[in-house]
């Protein structure tokens, strides 16, 4: 047997099944902002064809829908921002060098960073993305050190992973929305649904452990073995954390000062504090604020700050740019009710027991479209509690299942592994067969949690 026959038949049952996927997605797989402009073309063409809107409605859509999502996309991008920036202050910093030590295998080292990935997800989705390309070239790094032969690829696509259980979490824009007083969805449903009915509901919370172990199993199954193909971290990728800048002026003093920060990350807790005080619920822009109020207790002065924006500036960027783009898509598939006709095909053979699973199918091919949680969200979600209300299901279903079917579908679609990747230096098709594997295994898991909370 060849040495190249050798190592195509190497390698768990799961991993060989996917190398096939691999080949595909590392030919076909474009640019994240080429998938973006492709799916607006692909849509604008749905649309007149499933719908008979005429071609200059479609474009008028679009062209409304770029901006019509301003204050949520200012929203998002702060979470990504705060998100960035926490996982990079020194203490963070620090305690994920000293994690990436703890793996003493290839195995635990990929089950590893998808794990911590997945725990910061769900505190928040910013957070969980760049602790995921963080750690993944800290334990790269760790790796090489210590002698171990660690696939890069393979563990960035486990650090991606851990981003399917974000909008289980804390930081999830659509339970959020719901208990908001004064959303949309407050007004369609005329109360507020706390999150104790979402997020925090028992069967959400077995879900999303559920996901966790059995997307673990899975990414185990598919690791690189034996004489597999390993890609290394280059020897000089890692990134060291930043040292302190001279101090020589009066200016500089009050730039290297903690107490400036400190006051204002006191008065943001202060502020927290007398919030829910009063009454006052978990809502996105609260989430927003707690997080910066983490960041300017954690930082040592102004001036890491400032560099720590910069520095998330670069990974956010690109994502703003094609923000605009697929508000239009959303504006095209509202103004011309394709969001309707997918979402009609799915629950009009629904039941109360099966509508949480094909409401969430509908919910993961919008979100293929439409990448945006919360965009998403805005337009789905009213059509499926409408359909809840006809039968009889509680609007926790449809909510959740928007939320699992945004979350599923990322592992496929290149938009929000941006920031990740561009930590790791990577593409989307680098990691992209593994992520399938994720895709596959945490649907089958989503689908079951919705039928048990459906019972």
């Amino acid at each position: 047997m060849s040495k190249t026959d050798q190592t195509e038949r190497s390698g768990a049952p799961l991993a060989r099944i996917m190398r096939p996927v691999n080949t595909v997605v590392e030919r076909w797989i474009p640019s994240a902002l080429v998938f973006a402009i492709v799916l607006t073309l692909i849509i604008a063409i749905l649309a007149v064809a499933l719908t008979g809107t005429s071609p200059v409605d479609v474009v008028r859509g679009w062209g409304d829908g770029l901006s019509g999502l301003l204050a949520f996309i200012t929203q998002m991008a702060l979470i990504l921002l705060l998100g960035h920036m926490l996982a990079n202050t020194r203490p963070v910093r620090r305690l994920l060098t000293r994690l990436a030590d703890v793996p003493n295998s290839p195995a635990t080292a990929y089950l590893f960073v998808f794990a911590v990935a997945a725990v910061a997800s769900l505190i928040n989705w910013g957070l969980g993305l760049v602790v995921g390309g963080i750690l993944a070239k800290e334990v790269a790094a760790s790796g090489r050190r210590r002698g171990l032969r660690l696939h890069f690829p393979m563990l960035v696509a486990s650090g991606f992973s851990g981003f399917v259980v974000w909008h289980m979490g804390y930081s999830g824009s659509g339970p959020l929305t719901a208990a908001t007083p004064d959303s949309f969805i407050v007004v369609q449903l005329g109360e507020v649904l706390p999150i104790t009915e979402t997020i925090f509901a028992p069967w959400n919370i077995i879900g999303a452990i559920a996901t966790v172990v059995v997307v673990g199993f899975a990414l185990w199954l598919v690791a690189p073995r034996g004489t597999d193909r390993i890609v290394e971290l280059t020897a000089d990728a890692a990134e060291a954390i930043p040292a302190d800048e001279p101090v020589e002026t009066p200016a500089d003093r009050l730039d290297a000062s903690r107490i400036l920060t400190l006051i204002v990350g006191l008065m943001l807790v202060a502020y927290v504090v007398i919030h829910f005080a009063g009454g006052g619920t978990v809502t996105i822009d609260l989430v927003n604020w707690m997080f910066l109020a983490l960041i300017m207790l954690l930082v040592k002065s102004p001036t890491e700050v400032i560099r720590l924006t910069k520095e998330a500036a670069t990974n956010v960027g690109e994502i703003l740019l094609q923000f605009p783009l697929y508000a239009g898509i959303m504006g095209m598939m509202s103004a011309s009710g394709l969001i309707q006709v997918f979402s009609d095909w799915f629950v009009a053979i629904a039941n109360p027991t099966t509508f949480g699973v094909l409401a969430f199918l509908s919910a993961g091919v919008v979100n293929f479209f439409v990448p945006s949680g919360g965009g998403q969200f805005a337009v789905q979600a009213p059509i499926l509690l409408d359909a809840a209300a006809k039968l009889g299901v509680d609007p926790a279903i449809p909510i959740m299942a928007t939320a699992y079917g945004d979350q599923w579908t990322n592992m496929v679609q290149p938009f929000w592994a941006i920031p990740l990747l561009a930590i790791a230096g990577l593409k989307m098709r680098d990691i992209l067969g593994f992520t399938t594997v994720t895709l596959i295994a945490s649907g089958i898991v989503f689908a079951a949690t919705l039928v048990f909370a459906s019972l």
